[in-house]
């Protein structure tokens, strides 16, 4: 009889026996202990303030030190502050991450596998900087919504524009320029002469005037001025709130600290493009000096690349020498060393 084979158990190393796992929604938060630190292992909170301050005490009652949760749009940030205050260490784990590692079982929810991973080590955190360089993101990330929005406005006028068949556009580079404003203003005070109209363009401004007067004749029906009116309203207000932001995110950039101030070394530069490592001598590529194995594919490539013939690839054109035996010759003569000028220019392949 063939000998039964023993089942062998493996079991994970634990490393963060402290660890716990939290599933975020919108609504509800689930979180998973170890099962030997509370009856009820896992517990759903609301999303509420008080309840995530609820979370925090159960987390801390349970003697929790380190807990991991999944990025999920931005309902982690709440939670992750307040963690983070409480003196907890929070990984935040990109999604990825989790749906790489195998071996996951249908019976376990998110928090419980979350808090496994987390306990035996396997779960990678993000990068989250301090809360000066958060607050400072925050702000350049809503300037760039705003930029964002006040470019739809500005389709909105170049929509406007088109229907009433004014072509300012193709004269000017950007009808948010002094010029173009400046243009519009006008239009929306009434003046509908386009000479008068092409006489209120800068001096840079390179098209002719006739050009562009020949471009503000158009059809000025009410209706699509009155939407060119609210779309340079909603323009010029998002350019008001971008300047209002701007000073803000100068005021803080002041109050963070300065390498300079702190008496710390500014990193210097590491790494460096192919050509910087080649150095001022030694620019030829090897393929090129015919030093590589390769160097006929790569010539026959470039050649192919620049047009050139690749019936004759050791040819640059017929009746002079070949590159790669020029470049060769350029390369070794350099690399002589202790000989002088005369005898590396007289060095014959």
């Amino acid at each position: 009889m063939a000998k039964k084979r023993e089942k062998r158990e493996c079991k994970a190393v634990v490393l963060e026996p402290d660890a716990a796992g939290i599933d975020i929604g919108a609504e509800e938060i689930y979180v998973a202990v170890p099962p030997d630190r509370d009856e009820e292992s896992v517990r759903m909170f609301s999303s509420f303030t008080c309840d995530l301050h609820a979370l925090a005490d159960w987390l801390q009652r349970c003697g929790i030190r380190t807990v991991a949760m999944e990025s999920t749009g931005v309902y982690w940030i709440p939670l992750f502050q307040i963690l983070e205050a409480r003196g907890l260490e929070v990984y935040l784990v990109n999604a990825h991450y989790l749906k790489s590692v195998p071996g996951r079982k249908s019976d376990v929810s998110d928090c419980q596998w979350i808090q496994y991973l987390h306990s035996v080590g396997l779960l990678r955190a993000s990068f989250r900087p301090t809360l000066d360089i958060c607050a400072v993101r925050s702000l350049w990330r809503h300037r760039g919504s705003l930029l964002q929005m006040a470019s739809e406005h500005i389709l909105h006028m170049q929509k406007s524009l088109s229907q009433m068949n004014l072509q300012i556009h193709h004269v000017l580079s950007d009808i948010t320029g002094a010029s173009g404003q400046a243009i519009l203003d006008a239009i929306l005070a009434g003046e509908r002469n386009p000479v008068q109209l092409a006489q209120l363009c800068n001096c840079r401004v390179k098209s002719p005037r006739e050009k562009v007067a020949k471009a503000l004749e158009g059809d000025y029906r009410p209706e699509h001025v009155f939407t060119l009116k609210q779309s340079l309203d909603g323009y010029r207000y998002y350019q008001k709130m971008i300047a209002e932001l701007d000073r803000e995110i100068q005021r803080l950039m002041q109050t963070l600290p300065s390498a300079v101030e702190n008496g710390q070394e500014i990193p210097r530069r590491t790494k460096h493009s192919a050509f910087q490592r080649q150095g001022k001598r030694s620019r030829l590529r090897p393929s090129w000096a015919a030093l590589s194995h390769r160097w006929r594919r790569s010539y026959r490539y470039s050649r192919s690349q620049r047009g050139y013939s690749t019936s004759h690839p050791d040819r640059d054109r017929p009746g002079s020498p070949s590159v790669p035996s020029r470049l060769c010759f350029r390369v070794l003569a350099r690399s002589l060393p202790g000989e002088s000028r005369q005898r590396r220019q007289g060095f014959v392949l």
